[in-house]
């Protein structure tokens, strides 16, 4: 489409009772980032209050017929989607306005590829827009869906805003608070946020106080589809005192704050009433009596429903991105559907209903790293087509590529209703409820005491539920091959390297932004509308010459990109990042800031100065470095720019998740760099020292 123009979605599929819209860019750094909104405005063109403000502090309006989903990684940087459920958008919402926002300084002009994609529920893409000229603003309307003679239709808009999202939302109506933000840093030193509600999150029965989870409290979007507690807001004002025989003053009237909300975690747990560590828990979904494949396979898909079914939010995080409306959910499983001479029975069936409609899909499961079936998903295609149902979940310890499907299935093209497929990792399943319990928070405390438990079977041994753990039977070749430099370019073993390497860096994101509740996604810098098996490909050619798997992940609130390298040739993992120099007058003044930082840091750690033009600037280890910081400092006026700092540890031979394996060398590297350095590094252009005191030089 072209800016301006405007489309009836009927016209172009009859599947558009739900629908999702992408905003997508990328950056050259593989750093830009954007968040999406959307407001619900009436016949005036004005919200009706500020609930139809939907954006990364109140990601649910519309009674559930707006969601943001969060942003999701693509071959050229990533998407932030929204669901829209258009039948049960209220009926007084005449327009609805998508949007995005930077945060800050930021422009969109930084950005490159924005695009607006609209699909419908079967995730056929119907809509396609490009953004341009778009250099100086800081918000920026990409379209809206309007009615028009009882039918929904887009408008390609393309409108910016300098003012950014305060202003935007300031002119359709929306009462923005963003005065609170002075009130912010003396919350924040007292370790929890004014507008941040407390958090449920037991391990106990229902009706006693939540335990509190490992962890520090972080910075969220909140831009996840679940979170269905209203939009935060400015802290209220003390209550005036009363005088005798006068009029009650009235509350201050809550209003959204553009500024990010904080998290604050529960309070910690009760002391145990057990004679010793030796006692067990009693749990909810035991896993002491799983012995078989079916067994676990059983039990995980039943524990798994069952929890979706009661816990509302849950449920709906995890099936918003499939089509999925706001409404009421059950689940079944071992259901028995006729299929030819002999009957399937699909492991699971996930059936909602919304004002009269109903929404149902199929579900298959795989646990303990089995693989999903080709002929048996394909069957449950087609009972799906026949019966009318809406889509196929395979939910399996793999993880899906684009352009890499883990099943392929026919389609049959004559047939009227359409059916998608759809697939989840257990460790999705897992980070979902992560967010949840840990860092969202759940308003009702049996439903937290229910996704702590269910967290708990997941998360043990003997679940089968435990992700991505195989690199795959190519692995042990590859790397014979890379020794013995028998490795040529070309080669499929290659391929299906790189492959599982991008699964399993997409898991470490998904775990490790559970762990934090922040937004953790991996960095892909390609050219735009470079097909993503072109690009596994020439990765796959690099890694045959160079002997190297090297990804990247951004994870919110960080200075910088954290850098992974797999050097097959040596057996060395090494994890960096590239952060700017610290603010300060002199190079000197700058390299001790950076070592004060680093005060907790391990003494092997590596520091390069990053210096303009060509050549490398002075390094050592933090350990040499501590009491000599002047060693930091260019010694020929070379300009400092910054500063990259590198852990290096030996890299696991198996090419599973056992104690030598490979995958968790990854995942052991990857939570000792945050931990440890990345955790104690501050955003650029701060000038306060983690203290809250003014850093000195």
């Amino acid at each position: 489409m072209v800016k301006g123009a405007n489309v009836g979605l009927t016209a172009l599929s009859e599947d558009i009772g739900s629908v999702m819209v992408s905003l997508g860019w990328s950056s050259a750094t593989g750093e830009g980032d954007a968040d999406v909104s959307v407001l619900l405005l009436d016949g005036d063109g004005k919200v009706r209050s500020d609930i139809d403000f939907c954006f990364y502090n109140n990601p649910v309006a519309g009674d559930g017929s707006v969601q943001l989903l969060g942003k999701t990684p693509t071959a050229d940087g990533s998407e932030g989607r929204i669901t829209f459920d258009l039948d049960a958008v209220p009926q007084e919402v005449d327009k609805v306005v998508v949007a995005a926002s930077r945060y800050g300084s930021s422009r969109f002009g930084e950005l490159d590829d924005l695009r607006l994609t609209l699909a419908d529920s079967a995730g056929e893409g119907l809509v396609r827009f490009t953004v341009q000229d778009v250099d100086e603003v800081s918000a920026l309307i990409f379209g809206e869906l309007y009615r028009r003679a009882g039918e929904w239709k887009f408008r390609a808009v393309g409108q910016g805003y300098a003012s950014g999202l305060a202003g935007l939302a300031t002119d359709y109506g929306v009462d923005i608070d963003d005065d609170a933000e002075r009130e912010e840093p003396a919350s924040e030193a007292e370790g929890h946020a004014p507008d941040a509600p407390e958090q449920p999150a037991a391990p106990g029965p229902p009706g006693e106080q939540p335990a509190a989870p490992a962890g520090v409290p972080a910075q969220s979007r909140g831009a996840d589809p679940a979170d269905t507690s209203p939009p935060p807001t400015a802290p209220e004002p003390p209550a005036e005192p009363e005088v005798p025989g006068s009029a009650p003053v009235p509350k201050r009237a809550r209003r959204p704050r553009t500024a990010k909300k904080k998290v604050t975690l529960p309070r910690a747990a009760k002391k145990s009433l057990a004679d010793n560590d030796t006692w067990r828990t009693a749990r909810l979904f035991p896993v002491s009596a799983l012995k078989s494949d079916r067994d676990r396979e059983t039990r995980a898909t039943s524990v798994v429903l069952s929890v979706m079914a009661q816990v509302p939010e849950f449920g709906r995080r995890l099936t918003a991105g499939f089509g999925a409306p706001a409404g009421r959910m059950e689940t079944y499983t071992e259901v028995s559907l006729p299929h030819g001479e002999s009957p399937r029975r699909p492991d699971g069936i996930i059936r909602v209903e919304r004002a009269g409609k109903l929404w149902t899909a199929l579900v298959e499961t795989k646990t303990n790293g089995n693989a999903l079936k080709p002929d048996q998903v394909q069957a449950y295609m087609d009972i799906a087509a026949r019966r009318g149902y809406e889509a196929v979940i395979t939910l399996s310890n793999d993880v899906a590529l684009d352009g890499s499907p883990l099943v392929d299935v026919r389609i049959d093209g004559r047939r009227k209703h359409k059916v998608a497929l759809w697939h989840l990792s257990w460790a999705e399943v897992v980070h979902q409820a992560q967010m949840l319990i840990r860092h969202e928070g759940v308003g009702n405390a049996a439903h937290a005491w229910l996704l702590q438990e269910l967290l708990h079977y997941l998360q043990h041994e003997n679940s089968g539920c435990h992700g991505f753990q195989n690199m795959g039977a190519a692995w042990v070749p590859v790397r014979r091959g890379i020794d013995d430099e028998t490795l040529c370019p070309g080669d499929n073993r290659a391929l299906e390297v790189i492959e599982n390497w991008e699964r399993l860096v997409r898991q470490v994101c998904l775990r490790l932004g559970g762990e934090l509740g922040q937004k953790v996604l991996p960095v892909q810098r390609t050219r735009r509308g470079v097909d993503p098996r072109a690009r596994r490909t020439a990765l796959a050619d690099h890694l045959c010459e160079q002997g190297r798997l090297n990804a990247e992940i951004r994870i919110e609130g960080t200075p910088g990109v954290l850098a992974i390298t797999a050097d097959l040739r040596t057996g060395k993992l090494r994890t960096s990042i590239e952060v700017p120099a610290p603010d300060g007058a002199y190079p000197l003044s700058r390299a001790k800031r950076l070592i004060r930082w680093l005060s907790e840091a391990p003494a092997d750690l590596h520091i390069e100065t990053l210096v303009d033009g060509e050549g490398a600037g002075p390094r050592g280890t933090l350990e040499r470095l501590r009491p000599e910081p002047a060693d930091l400092v260019p010694k020929d006026g070379a300009r400092m720019t910054g500063f990259r700092l590198s852990l290096f540890k030996g890299m696991g031979n198996g090419r599973g998740s056992a104690e030598t394996g490979f995958i968790r060398s990854v995942d052991e590297a990857v939570d000792r760099f945050h931990a440890q350095v990345v955790a104690h590094l501050e955003l650029p252009g701060s000038r306060r020292s983690r203290t809250g005191e003014p850093a000195a030089d």
